[in-house]
């Protein structure tokens, strides 16, 4: 259950909230309030796992970008700031250019979002999640689900898409000619 903190304190930035000491619970930053938010299951984790494993070495290989995982913070709205935590995410070399990322949040978004549903989690909030993401700027925005196994493919100006286990994932404006059998990310 996500909760905001008091309305009496102040709005933060970005900035501000990347410099908050790390309180051993998960947050995000949505319009200048932090919210908790519960700890994943492992299984959570395993299909952000298998994302990253599927998708990585084709990226890396073909020198087009890279994979940031593990909830990487991506700066969705300005004034109030809000910052969500991508399960994973594509960066390509045209966005943020190759080398070490710079500290703090990028002035950029991925192209990519992967949102990988938990069993208790809402499909509203997710869905909002994937609408902040697609307004700024993120091209395609795919959540998971590991109940249905099933991905969602979401674009800006496209009717969602509903992706089964016999079907593949080929996003060839993204991810050129990279195709992966969504029941690949549920093994």
């Amino acid at each position: 259950m996500a909760t905001a903190v008091s309305s009496t304190q102040h709005l933060l930035s970005a900035a501000e909230y990347a410099q908050l000491p790390d309180r051993g619970i998960p947050t995000e930053l949505v319009r200048g309030r932090v919210v908790e938010m519960n700890v994943p299951a492992p299984r959570h984790g395993e299909i952000c796992a298998n994302i990253t494993t599927l998708i990585n070495p084709y990226v890396r290989g073909k020198g087009m970008g890279r994979i940031v995982s593990n909830d990487g913070g991506i700066l969705t709205e300005r004034d109030p700031d809000t910052v969500r935590g991508g399960d994973v995410a594509y960066y390509s070399y045209v966005r943020v250019p190759h080398g070490p990322l710079p500290a703090g949040y990028l002035d950029v978004v991925p192209e990519l979002v992967f949102g990988v549903r938990s069993p208790t989690e809402r499909w509203s909030r997710l869905i909002t999640k994937a609408g902040e993401y697609l307004e700024a700027g993120v091209l395609v925005v795919c959540l998971l689900d590991q109940v249905s196994e099933t991905v969602q493919v979401y674009r800006a100006d496209e009717l969602p898409r509903t992706l089964h286990a016999d079907d593949e994932l080929h996003l060839p404006d993204v991810l050129g000619d990279l195709r992966i059998p969504v029941g690949r990310f549920f093994e």
